[in-house]
């Protein structure tokens, strides 16, 4: 076994993926940005020893480019750098995609001297998670995946909408919600995503219809969770892949429908020690773990410097316009899906707690980046999270649950808006701190600019509420 790449693949993995799948003739090679877009390139089937080997220049501006991939010179990624880094794949990634009939591997962007590259988002994990492990702790966590399948086409009045069952053509009229029917008439679909991870190393796992006609979720299973991240990345373009050779449209906004449900991305989490043991497993007396306490409190103290992270784009604030199971406060409880942070009702060893509050559309990287970062924090402090919610958050003043152990001058609110959201992380300390400077410096500037953007266009809603009224 000989390895050669700073991510510690060998060539080993390539060679074994040419022989099992002898029939390939083309590689997707994919680096997430700050979007949590899959940029790079589809190599043909004799590169992939050679990106094993010395890896592929891909340009490190990159990572200061708006959504849309246009240049944001404010960056700091563009005009002051923006040159070819080494790209280098990710090991356990390599896989096979049946649907495309091409493979797959992640690749990550390093400097000359084998570093990671500062403005890369997974490299801000990787930092955190050198850091629990330097405490002694391995994080482990999974994903919950909530998305829509939709027409390619819009309407007649150039609306998108639901798609219908790929098995019957029928289209619902009510949610459904949790009905197994559904998923039969979905059944074709998600039999050839659970098909596509078998090969791809994907372990996904339950399957439900959600609180919305054509809104589905999918969860994947606990692992360490640098690769439960990687899990996104992998899923999400596989369940896109898939719904496009079924004529229909995977989408992962928060809100598409402004009237429904919208979409999270529920992180659940937990610290093991070296052994494996989940150190958050309840004590001897049935009491919750201090050190799961402690984490909560932590990220209840920095939830509202990482808005931005857990909710990057305009879209992404729709979703807490109308609390229908998205959290409206930083709140913690047990068994309650009203709170931000939520204790699972399970007791025993695999006690463990879900962060409720980021959207399908955030970067998987950050958002754990963040979410561990917090907790780190108040496990350090041994900070205290405050009393648990009892019933129903939405109709309560978050102010009511806040700790007196709090500083009076600690920000007592979540940002109220997207930009305040910008502001609020370009100014904060803790999040410089996480994902390092470029990368800060990176995603507020691409968040500016992607807010200008917006700023200047007048929607169609403003015509038809406006246009020839006022």
């Amino acid at each position: 076994m000989t390895t050669i790449s700073p991510t510690g693949t060998n060539l080993d993995e390539a060679n074994e993926f040419l022989a099992k799948y002898p029939e390939v003739e083309g590689i997707d090679i994919v680096m997430t940005d700050c979007h949590g877009i899959g940029r790079g390139k589809i190599i043909r089937r004799h590169e992939l020893i050679s990106l094993y080997k010395s890896g592929r220049a891909m340009p490190s501006s990159l990572f200061g480019q708006d959504v849309a991939g246009d240049d944001v010179d404010a960056s700091g990624q563009v005009l002051d750098g923006g040159g070819d880094k080494r790209c280098w794949p990710l090991s356990g990634t390599l896989g096979m995609m049946p649907h495309t009939k091409r493979g797959q591997v992640l690749v990550s962007m390093y400097d000359a001297n084998g570093t990671g590259y500062p403005a890369e988002p997974r490299h801000a994990l990787v930092k955190q998670i050198d850091n629990a492990k330097a405490a002694g702790f391995t994080p482990m966590g999974a994903f919950e995946l909530e998305f829509y399948l939709v027409d390619r086409k819009p309407d007649q009045n150039g609306r998108y909408q639901p798609a219908g069952y790929v098995m019957t053509g029928r289209r619902a009229l009510n949610r459904n919600t949790m009905a197994v029917d559904e998923l039969d008439e979905m059944s074709p679909l998600f039999d050839a995503i659970y098909e596509g991870a078998a090969h791809l190393g994907l372990t996904l796992e339950s399957l439900i219809s959600e609180y919305a006609v054509g809104q589905f979720e999918l969860t994947i299973r606990y692992r360490d969770l640098l690769r439960a991240a990687d899990d996104v990345i992998i899923a999400k373009r596989l369940i896109r892949s898939c719904a496009r050779r079924f004529g229909i449209e995977a989408c992962f906004m928060a809100k598409p429908f402004g009237h429904d449900a919208g979409s999270g991305m529920h992180l659940h989490l937990s610290l093991a020690d070296t052994s494996g043991n989940n150190l958050y497993a309840d004590q001897a007396d049935g009491a919750l773990s201090p050190l799961m306490l402690h984490s909560i409190a932590g990220i209840r103290h920095t939830v509202g410097d990482t808005m931005l992270v857990l909710a990057p784009f305009l879209n992404s604030w729709r979703r807490f316009a109308s609390a229908s199971y998205s959290p409206a406060s930083d709140d913690w409880g047990i068994e309650n899906r009203t709170v931000a942070l939520r204790v699972p009702g399970t007791p025993g060893n695999t006690r463990h707690f879900e962060h409720r509050v980021a959207g399908v559309d955030a970067n998987p990287y950050m958002v754990a980046a963040v979410t561990l970062a917090g907790a780190l924090r108040g496990i350090a402090a041994k900070q205290d999270p405050g009393p648990a919610v009892e019933g129903h958050s939405y109709a309560q003043q978050r102010l009511n649950s806040l700790p007196k152990s709090w500083p009076q001058s600690w920000p007592q609110s979540w940002p109220q808006s997207w930009l305040e959201a910008i502001h609020r992380m370009e100014q904060s300390e803790f999040v410089k701190e996480v994902l390092g400077a470029s990368l800060h410096q990176a995603f507020t500037a691409v968040k500016h600019a992607e807010y200008q953007r917006l700023a200047l266009e007048v929607s169609q809603a403003e015509w038809d509420l406006y246009g020839f009224v006022v």
